[in-house]
């Protein structure tokens, strides 16, 4: 699962990153709480090289009339994404990569409150996750959507959550992306133990619309965490 991500790198640093010639209509950055249903940046592979794009995070399925008219798809899981009639076209053309500087996830005490982590790349500045997109249009009007792939967590992850997104080194990029022929499929596997660290955050980013750099600060004063 991935609900909410972190995204502070300049639009100018991530087209730098991913050599994508960056749109005209992507989101601000920093944002410390991207959440679903807003624009979000991918880079998607095209004829005329990489081009960094604004996608709306909640994949539409082609036979939807309207945007809510099933279950919001913000994720789509790695074991039958290739099966499942929403994605698996997407999955075979259609794969992105979604930068993030870090997402949330949540814990729950044995009452029932929701304590938020803050999980981030432990050796580099942005994270890199797997997407796969679709354009979906209805009436003349045509929306950009994507949905993150996921796979069950690692050792490490699954003390929070039993689900973490497919985080892509540099060397898998071009593979998932299509560049280099076939074989993404073995890129959708649990990230090494050591590639995030994670922490506790405060609630305040229980809410869609809080804001702000105090929302990824460790609750501890020695920053501890996983």
């Amino acid at each position: 699962m991935c609900g909410r991500f972190a995204i502070t790198l300049p639009v100018e640093a991530m087209a730098q990153l991913f050599a994508a010639a960056p749109a005209n209509d992507l989101p601000n950055v920093p944002n410390y709480n991207v959440c679903p249903t807003t624009q979000i940046h991918a880079i998607m592979a095209t004829d005329h090289g990489r081009q960094l794009r604004a996608m709306r995070w909640g994949f539409i399925p082609n036979w939807y009339k309207k945007p809510n008219d099933g279950p919001l798809l913000i994720n789509a899981r790695a074991e039958t994404i290739a099966q499942k009639p929403a994605f698996a076209k997407a999955c075979r053309e259609r794969r992105c990569l979604i930068p993030v500087c870090g997402f949330y996830e949540w814990t729950k005490t044995p009452e029932g409150v929701r304590l938020p982590w803050y999980i981030t790349p432990r050796h580099e500045e942005v994270g890199v996750l797997a997407g796969i997109w679709q354009d979906w249009e209805y009436d003349g009007v045509r929306t950009r959507t994507a949905a993150i792939v996921t796979v069950a967590a690692n050792k490490t992850m699954s003390k929070i959550h039993k689900r973490m997104p497919v985080s892509l080194a540099p060397d898998q990029w071009a593979s998932w992306l299509g560049e280099q022929g076939k074989g993404a499929a073995r890129l959708m596997q649990p990230a090494p133990e050591d590639r995030f660290a994670a922490w506790r955050v405060s609630p305040e980013v229980n809410s869609n619309r809080a804001s702000g750099a105090q929302l990824i600060r460790s609750l501890d004063a020695d920053n501890s965490g996983y």
